[in-house]
């Protein structure tokens, strides 16, 4: 076994509380299925057939996923505030090879032995899977006309090739300027500095990462502070243990330091001198060696997607975007099921539109329209309704005559009469009176309010 795959899918979706508060983030329908499910469909076509998920049980309990792979659920008690990196330490005793770590938000149609192979050939500590910063092209319910909050500009630096990585820093990590090591810019003096870049949260690491976290517990995410610390190490020389020092407590200061310095951690392997095994499905150390034999031991690569989906689930208008996007990448992943499930009852097919997706036992009445549009499963549509540019989650109900537009409802909704819904989010189990009216509204419970 080559690489264990890691999806982490315990995190509350603090970013997006409206829909999260009472649907747990790795359930969120996104075209009809659990958005976990698309992390785990892109590591079964790319072959793996064990997946540990930590999660947690309340997500367990409820998952119903189609996959021929094996799940390790892993799940962390509700009173646990882990972190990414926490939660990789968490399970370090399962941990026996080098390890492909995923979030459970990330839909993409990657190549996956894209990163793979960075990784293999350079004999890299670290690759992972950038794609440049996409804005929601929709209206996000209820944030029309309020001030959109400032995202902190990631600065990432990489060489001529576009692929090495050796810089990488958030803008509210910088003062004024942004300094670049010299012992960087000796060994590459020519550096591309990129912004507008999304971490998909998809890395490949070494063992010696994990066993490193293990030791070192004051690191408790993998995006904001190891992956900026391996990137930070590349060209750094190992923390040297000074001997023969009278002070005894220096000393012990010293190894210390050592012992949590990632150079300790690394071991020497002659391998890399022996021919890349026949029956590696990656296809080991293809290409140039020269650079994996003589630079610095901590090797950081980047696979930048120029095209194809890649998506970060983690705020309402990208939550939006997907589900707008599901057809496309269904299509593009070969999924051929046909996007209006056969138990689905419609009375006037041709006012459904070919983008639209309705799922299963849900029945839509006479002269109702859908354009553009996810409609979940036991969903009952009356007559004469229009829904354009809306995900409908599952057993909801809209009676006669209700106009929705641009509008998220969850769950076990009930839309009476006439209502009139436009740029709104509807919480789960919500109720609205008939003819009602909502432009731009968040309508979620008492209890889900005091949640957030």
């Amino acid at each position: 076994m080559e690489f264990q795959a890691v999806v982490m899918a315990a995190g509350g979706g603090s970013r997006m509380m409206d829909l999260t508060s009472s649907i747990p983030k790795p359930l969120l329908p996104v075209g009809n299925r659990p958005l976990l499910w698309y992390p785990l469909n892109l590591l079964e076509r790319a072959g793996f057939e064990e997946v540990i998920v930590i999660t947690r049980k309340e997500i367990q309990k409820v998952l119903n996923l189609d996959t021929k792979m094996k799940l390790d659920f892993v799940c962390i008690s509700d009173n646990m505030d882990m972190g990414t990196a926490d939660s990789l330490r968490h399970i370090h005793q399962k941990i026996k090879t080098d390890v492909l770590v995923l979030s459970c938000d990330l839909i993409t149609d990657v190549d996956l032995y894209k990163v793979v192979d960075l990784f293999r050939t350079h004999d890299a500590t670290l690759s992972m899977l950038m794609k440049k910063t996409q804005e929601p092209t929709e209206v996000v319910p209820g944030q029309k006309g309020k001030k959109k909050p400032v995202e902190q500009r990631d600065f990432i630096g990489v060489d001529d090739t576009g692929k090495r990585l050796l810089f990488m820093a958030n803008e509210a990590d910088l003062d004024e300027e942004l300094i670049i090591k010299r012992s960087v810019l000796q060994k590459h003096p020519r550096m591309h500095i990129r912004t507008g870049l999304m971490d998909a949260h998809l890395y490949c690491l070494k063992k010696y990462v994990v066993d490193f976290l293990v030791e070192n517990r004051t690191i408790t995410s993998l995006r904001s502070e190891l992956i900026p610390h391996l990137v930070r190490r590349q060209f750094s020389s190992p923390t040297s243990l000074q001997q023969g020092l009278d002070n005894k407590e220096e000393d012990q200061k010293k190894k210390e330091q050592a012992s949590l310095d990632i150079y300790s951690f690394i071991k020497e392997d002659n391998s890399l001198l022996k021919p890349a095994p026949d029956n590696s499905c990656w296809n080991d150390h293809r290409g140039d060696m020269n650079e994996t034999l003589h630079e610095g031991k901590v090797r950081c690569y980047v696979h930048i997607m120029k095209e194809g989906l890649c998506y970060r689930v983690n705020t309402l208008g990208l939550y939006i975007e997907a589900n707008r996007q599901v057809p496309k990448l269904l299509l593009s992943l070969g999924l051929e099921e046909p996007l209006v499930h056969g138990s689905a009852q419609i009375t006037d097919r041709g006012m459904v539109g070919s983008d639209s997706i309705i799922g299963s036992s849900t029945q839509v009445g006479e002269k109702t329209s859908i354009k553009h549009s996810i409609i979940g499963s036991m969903c009952t549509i009356k007559d004469k309704v229009k829904i354009t540019n809306c995900i409908i989650m599952n057993s909801v109900t809209i009676e006669e005559g209700c106009c929705l537009q641009g509008s998220v409802i969850c769950h076990n909704a009930m839309i009476e009469k006439g209502a009139d819904i436009k740029d709104c989010l509807i919480g789960s189990d919500q109720r609205l009176e008939t003819k009602a009216k909502h432009v731009n509204e968040v309508i979620v419970g008492t209890e889900q309010l005091m949640e957030i």
